[in-house]
């Protein structure tokens, strides 16, 4: 989740069994002939029942997905990546689904650090030529995360880059089931590291500016910035949700990640931004209980 302008300086932070249509009653009623020129016991097509097993995994996104900052300072760490990563204090999406030698063999990680959605079609080309069964996607926060509040994605172009990332998807593997992260709330970020003195250093080095620059500060204008800020994530995840919610084989959070009430345990204490180790596992169980789970999650 580094702002791309200051990577170089950022030092140390849910079968929806589906339901089936209901079967369709004869045109006559009972068991009486259908009118030629009619099929009988029509029945609506079913929604397609959602696979709660998938055999492979791929991940999409930013440098949360990337593990950045889980391990060492300044570097990715996919190890540590919450949705495909090996290390057992994450227990990752991919190893909760497939064990730890198949999600060796059988997950791709797309993401890169400094993402934003606007990237996620590239990465999502990139994703299809492994043919995955089930895609993780997790991408916003940079969008949001820029120098001022006029540098945001608008919410149209955050919408545009996401329909054409699932657009790549679809072209070439239409029943690929997408799994759909909401964008963490960064302001709950602010508030959680703000008291931190050594937080607040390190966040005067450049990271995500639009919300966590002058941090100390609870002036009118500081306080603007940041719910304009708030504001536009709250937007984004409503796209994200209504955008899902148009594909039959794509599953929202429901806001889980959003909602999620995390601490400064949950943040790498190296930029006390990105996700620690135990955060990446907070997020790997957030996605598990979601794709699992036999209804969708409200």
């Amino acid at each position: 989740m580094r702002n791309r302008s200051h990577r170089s300086r950022a030092v140390l932070a849910f079968a929806a069994a589906a339901l089936l249509g209901v079967a369709g009653c004869d045109a006559t009623g009972g068991n009486s002939a259908a009118p030629k020129g009619t099929t009988a016991n029509v029945r609506p097509s079913p929604t397609p029942a959602w696979d709660r097993s998938p055999e492979s995994v791929a991940a999409v996104g930013d440098s949360i997905t990337r593990g950045f900052d889980a391990c060492t300072v300044l570097s990715d760490c996919p190890e540590a990546s919450w949705a495909t990563g090996s290390d057992k204090k994450v227990n990752s999406l991919a190893v909760r689904l497939l064990g730890t030698a198949g999600a060796a063999e059988r997950s791709w990680n797309y993401a890169v650090t400094g993402a934003r959605m606007a990237d996620l079609p590239g990465q999502m080309a990139q994703a299809v030529t492994e043919k995955p069964e089930l895609v993780a996607v997790m991408a916003g926060a940079n969008d949001a995360c820029r120098a001022s509040v006029s540098a945001m994605t608008s919410a149209a172009e955050f919408q545009a880059d996401f329909e054409d990332a699932l657009g790549t998807l679809r072209a070439t593997l239409p029943k690929t089931q997408v799994y759909v992260s909401s964008v963490p709330d960064l302001k709950r970020l602010w508030s959680e590291g703000r008291t931190n003195p050594v937080g607040k250093q390190i966040w005067k080095l450049g990271i995500c500016p639009s919300m966590l620059g002058d941090a100390e500060s609870l002036d009118a204008a500081a306080t603007l910035r940041r719910d304009t800020v708030q504001d536009r994530v709250e937007a984004y995840n409503r796209v994200l949700e209504e955008v899902c919610a148009k594909d039959k084989y794509c599953r929202f959070d429901g806001g889980a990640v959003f909602d999620y009430r995390f601490g400064t345990d949950q943040l790498s204490h190296w930029d006390w931004f990105h996700p620690s180790k135990n955060g990446q596992a907070q997020l790997a169980e957030m996605a598990y209980h979601v794709v699992t789970s036999k209804e969708p999650v409200a």
